[in-house]
């Protein structure tokens, strides 16, 4: 049996465990960075990004959840199934950073703000690419891997009980 469908979520638990991996680490990684390439690399602008994480990350799983469809539809308008397992999880992880990204290049700078203002709009293609790029790259590297592992590590678990 090929232990790639162990990475993958098979149930709604599972799916919510994944999601809670991947958001935690890249909401923890990504808006640091972001918010500090915006601000300057300080302790004191460190210290802001971290008191805006918690609503960071709760829009991150709402815009996740309503962009799974759409990046979905994107991801199998790009691959067959015959395309390998390491093409379908890079393109799907491709199409939802795309969406992800492109909506919280606006959300992210109004929560970092803390304000509603329409600056974002005027830099918008500016930073976008950037914040795709860093999303993309934490996802693809980081947290995903992380979360397929903890995937694996229980489905192995499950098939040794």
């Amino acid at each position: 049996m090929k232990d790639f469908y162990l990475k993958l979520p098979q149930n709604r638990n599972e799916f919510v465990l994944f999601l809670l991996i991947v958001s935690i680490i890249s909401v923890n990684i990504i808006a640091p960075i972001i918010g500090m390439l915006e601000t300057g690399f300080t302790i004191q602008h460190y210290k802001q990004v971290l008191a805006v994480i918690p609503e960071m990350w709760l829009s991150i799983i709402i815009v996740v959840l309503l962009a799974s469809k759409p990046a979905s539809f994107l991801k199998e308008s790009i691959v067959s199934e015959k395309d390998s397992f390491n093409t379908q999880i890079t393109i799907n992880i491709l199409c939802n950073v795309l969406i992800v990204s492109a909506v919280m290049t606006m959300i992210g700078t109004w929560i970092g703000q803390q304000q509603l203002f329409i600056l974002p709009l005027h830099t918008y293609f500016n930073n976008w690419p950037r914040n795709f790029a860093i999303a993309f790259v934490v996802e693809a590297l980081i947290a995903q891997p992380i979360a397929r592992q903890v995937l694996l590590y229980h489905h192995l678990k499950a098939i040794k009980n």
